[in-house]
């Protein structure tokens, strides 16, 4: 710091040094040294005394604004004490009209109570209304006449109370009457689109063969994201076709429309039987579903197989010469090619061959049989599964929202239904493919039976 200072002492002097030599450069004698040095001082007088002028200027105008704006704070103090004066009169007033007004009113403020709370059930309806879509603006209107009804300012005329009759009589009247108009529809892409629209009362509306529904907070009607069956579809574009004055036509409508068909939408967006099955399988359910369609597909395959041996074994009965190409045509080729063998060794022979033949006949049994037992037991296996996710839910979430443990539930009786559903088919083609299996080893039976017996009568009859 000190260094600082001495530094800035130095330049000072040098700057004053350098000046001095400056002047002492410009004068050529002290004479006119000293002339100069009072022409200085007389200029620079002159300066201060026109700083100081200005100075006292200043504060000249500073004192007189100070004393503009108190001035200005005065005034403005005592206009606050006469607004106040005036605010506490007002209200003094006021009080007394609003008394004189209640007076003047008498039975009429019970009136205007009850058309208040009367309106105030009927603003509810109006804004989900199907018949709101087509005439907009009533619940607005609504609202103005119950902010009046309950106003201590404002009045009631007649021409309010009659709005609200007519409005009363205009739901009334058109939710018996089927009309056509042309208004917005919102899409379920997001666009809106203006169409022509059926309207059934305050039940349904239809356009382009979709149901509609409306929501007073949209304020326009939108095509539900799912429609009803095909037939119902299909009556709904009729009504939309039909000429005025035709006479009935059949649709489907729901019967709570008040609320422009909420029970419609629900039943519609119930899941289908896809949804489920895709929805509350989970990993087991699927696992069973894939086995049960290859035990179909096997059973299927071998009921076509044994269907075509057994129409080539028929045949073969009602052949005389034995053919390769079927089991009972090669089981009587083994008793051709023993013509002499013995009764006892012919039948060795013949069952043999039959029992060559029975793999073939029951190949696959097997395995849809096990897929008929083992759909079952995957159909518990899930549902033991759901059911411990149920109870972990439990205990992690408690048991106060039933919504929690919906999907393990799901999981546990969608399993179920599903290896029943898998059991019930392949128990069923199962049993048909052995019967037709057993009907062609039958048939080798009889036939190499029959074929032993004729060859014991004839060596009967050469004995004797």
């Amino acid at each position: 710091m000190r260094l600082i200072t001495k530094f800035a002492s130095a330049a000072a002097i040098f700057a004053m040094a350098t000046g001095a030599t400056q002047v002492l450069a410009q004068a050529s004698s002290l004479s006119e040294l000293l002339n100069m040095v009072e022409s200085d001082a007389v200029a620079e007088s002159d300066d201060y005394r026109e700083r100081l002028q200005e100075f006292q200027d200043n504060a000249s105008r500073q004192q007189q604004i100070l004393d503009t704006t108190n001035t200005r704070i005065t005034d403005q103090e005592t206009l606050q004490q006469q607004l106040s004066d005036q605010f506490e009169a007002n209200q003094i007033i006021i009080a007394d009209k609003r008394e004189i007004l209640r007076d003047r009113r008498g039975d009429l403020n019970e009136l205007f109570g009850t058309l208040q709370g009367v309106a105030g059930d009927f603003l509810s309806n109006f804004e989900n209304s199907l018949i709101s879509a087509q005439y907009t603006g009533r619940s607005e209107q609504l609202e103005v006449i119950i902010e009046r009804a309950g106003s201590t300012i404002e009045q009631l005329d007649i021409a309010d109370m009659e709005r609200f009759w007519f409005f009363m009589h205009q739901e009334l009247t058109e939710s018996g009457r089927v009309v056509s108009y042309n208004g917005d529809v919102a899409l379920p892409n997001g666009d809106t689109a203006n169409r022509q629209i059926v309207r059934i009362g305050a039940f349904n509306a239809v356009s382009d063969g979709d149901y509609l529904s409306y929501n007073g907070d949209i304020g326009h009607l939108q095509v539900l994201p799912r429609q009803p069956t095909a037939d119902i579809l299909g009556a709904a574009s009729g009504l939309q076709a039909a000429a005025p004055g035709s006479g009935f036509t059949r649709v489907g409508i729901d019967p709570t429309g008040g609320v422009g068909g909420q029970v419609l939408a629900n039943l519609i967006n119930f899941p289908t039987v896809e949804e489920q099955v895709r929805n509350n399988s989970g990993t087991i359910g699927f696992i069973i579903i894939g086995v049960g369609i290859v035990g179909i597909l096997i059973g299927f395959f071998r009921l076509l197989m044994l269907t075509l041996t057994s129409v080539k074994v028929r045949s073969q009965l009602r052949s005389e010469k034995p053919s390769k190409n079927n089991p009972l045509g090669r089981v009587l080729l083994v008793a051709e090619a023993n013509p002499a063998a013995d009764t006892e060794t012919l039948e060795l022979k013949l069952g043999e061959a039959i029992l060559q033949e029975t793999p073939a006949l029951e190949s696959m049994l097997t395995l849809i049989k096990m897929i008929a037992t083992i759909a079952p037991l995957g159909g518990l296996l899930g549902t033991v599964t759901g059911m411990i996710q149920v109870f972990q839910q439990i205990t992690v979430y408690g048991a106060g929202d039933p919504t929690i443990m919906a999907g393990g539930i799901s999981v546990a009786l969608m399993t179920t239904v599903l290896g029943i559903c898998v059991a019930i088919p392949t128990i069923f083609m199962h049993t048909v493919v052995k019967s037709r299996s057993d009907n062609i080893i039958h048939i080798l039976e009889e036939q190499a039976t029959g074929m032993i017996a004729e060859k014991a009568e004839r060596q009967a009859g050469a004995s004797a």
